[in-house]
């Protein structure tokens, strides 16, 4: 998935939602192409299609929180449109992968980095988090590798 490529799916998918008349999309992927250009601007130049991604990521991440936190402070309507915009978001970035896939990375990872037990997982998340390549979340990573390696003890 190319930067460029994103950028133009971005821009053109705004002006299909602009003529649809559909504001949540049109807004969420304004909000998307603002944080792509700030870290153009930060990192002074285009981005590469793996600092796009992570700059996708980044968002991702923030929005999750943000959801987080209206929920907690009791703001279901800002929750809600929070969730609409993450759920654009997520159109442009790579699937995530399933339990299933999850768990057989980890397997292999533990299987080549020797781990036995709980006390290895500082072996074994560097690696997993690698061979995921931004498929999966930092959290269910850690969560299969702990109950993996506890399995293994």
């Amino acid at each position: 998935m190319e930067e460029q490529t994103v950028r133009s799916r971005l821009e053109a998918d705004l002006k299909t939602a602009m003529k649809a008349r559909d504001e949540s999309t049109r807004d969420a992927i304004r909000y998307i192409l603002a944080q792509i250009r700030n870290a153009e601007i930060e990192h002074h130049r285009d981005l590469s299609a793996a600092n796009a991604e992570a700059t996708l990521r980044k968002v991702g991440k923030q929005m999750a929180d943000a959801i987080e936190q209206f929920r907690a402070a009791g703001r279901e309507d800002l929750a809600a449109r929070e969730e609409a915009q993450l759920a654009v978001l997520r159109r442009y970035l790579p699937t995530e992968m399933t339990d299933d896939e999850l768990a057989t990375l980890v397997d292999e990872v533990i299987r080549e980095t020797g781990a036995t037990g709980p006390k290895d997982m500082g072996k074994v998340m560097p690696a997993a988090i690698a061979r995921a390549a931004g498929r999966a979340d930092g959290h269910r990573i850690s969560a299969s590798v702990k109950s993996a390696l506890a399995a293994a003890s």
